[in-house]
């Protein structure tokens, strides 16, 4: 081979290794170039998950503090707090895990604002339950109050009655006082008031076939009893219609009576018993000496022996006498 061969073959090798070295130089200056580009994307990624990780940081301690600023002595309250204070925990630390693995920025940007409304929201209503609470203390303090009143107020009620029972007892005493006392003067008034009888007469009639009539001694002959008395005058009684009850007492110690004659049974105001009266006479009492008759007519024989005749007035024996039919 001659020299100039060997020297354009030179030349042509020389010249394939330049274009060679200066594509790798090219290759290396642009793959130079994009790992250049993605290193400072890296770094700038790592900067904003740095940051993010601090703010979150921040916002989650900022909201446990609110949170625990907000306890007092409501237990209730107190246990709500902490299950929330749990809950942002478990928000968090699902945060921290993304962070960690530097994947979606605008994720994790979402996800801590959601954190934060979730705190916002839970303070706001751990405030709204406190409120409401105070709100009960007041009501219930108020209650209190109004219960301690009414309690003093029955209390005052009750010891007014008490007053009021005592004085009526002592009233219903003094009125059942004076209501016998009023009974016993209302007795003695009624007693006073007693028409007293006298000069009693009775006779053992027969009336005679011309109509007049006849007295008779013996029992046999004796179709009625005629019964005479004097109504004597009374200053404490006023002048009126007046009964006197007679009473006839057989032989026997039995007193004559028929309902179908007016007979009938009266109270004896002087024991309370009560007696059995053959007849009673309604007469104008006009308070002055004067006689009054009555007819006893039984229509059955009479028998022989002493007979007692008792007269009542307002309940009281005024007059007695006695007879004998032979």
């Amino acid at each position: 081979m001659t020299s100039d061969s060997s020297k354009q073959r030179l030349i042509a090798i020389a010249a394939v290794v330049i274009v060679l070295l200066l594509g790798a130089n090219v290759f290396l200056l642009i793959n130079n170039s994009k790992q250049k580009a993605d290193n400072t994307e890296l770094s700038a990624n790592l900067d904003n998950a740095e940051k993010l990780k601090v703010e979150l940081e921040k916002q989650y301690y900022e909201s446990l503090s609110e949170l625990e600023e907000m306890k007092g002595s409501n237990e209730e309250l107190n246990a709500l707090i902490d299950e929330q204070k749990m809950e942002l925990e478990e928000q968090k630390n699902q945060i921290s895990r993304l962070l960690a693995d530097n994947k979606n920025l605008g994720s994790i940007r979402r996800q801590m604002k959601d954190l934060k409304r979730q705190a916002d929201g839970y303070v706001a209503e751990i405030q709204q339950l406190k409120e409401e609470n105070e709100e009960l203390r007041g009501e219930t303090v108020r209650l209190a109050a109004q219960s301690d009143s009414l309690s003093n107020d029955l209390a005052y009620r009750t010891q007014e009655n008490q007053e009021l029972n005592n004085a009526k007892a002592v009233l219903t005493s003094e009125k059942e006082a004076l209501s016998m006392e009023n009974d016993k003067l209302s007795t003695k008034v009624t007693a006073a008031s007693a028409i007293r009888v006298e000069n009693i007469s009775v006779e053992g009639m027969k009336t005679r076939s011309n109509g007049n009539a006849t007295d008779k001694k013996r029992a046999k002959n004796v179709e009625y009893l005629k019964i005479c008395f004097d109504a004597m005058p009374n200053r404490v009684t006023a002048p009126g219609m007046e009964n006197f009850y007679v009473r006839i007492i057989n032989p026997v110690g039995e007193t004559l009576s028929a309902e179908e004659l007016g007979s009938g049974v009266l109270r004896d105001n002087s024991n309370g018993e009560q007696v059995r009266f053959t007849k009673v006479k309604e007469a104008e009492y006009s308070n002055a000496q004067e006689q009054l008759c009555t007819n006893w007519t039984p229509n059955i024989p009479f028998a022989a022996g002493k007979y007692d005749v008792q007269i009542y007035n307002k309940g009281y024996l005024t007059g007695s006498t006695t007879f004998i039919l032979k």
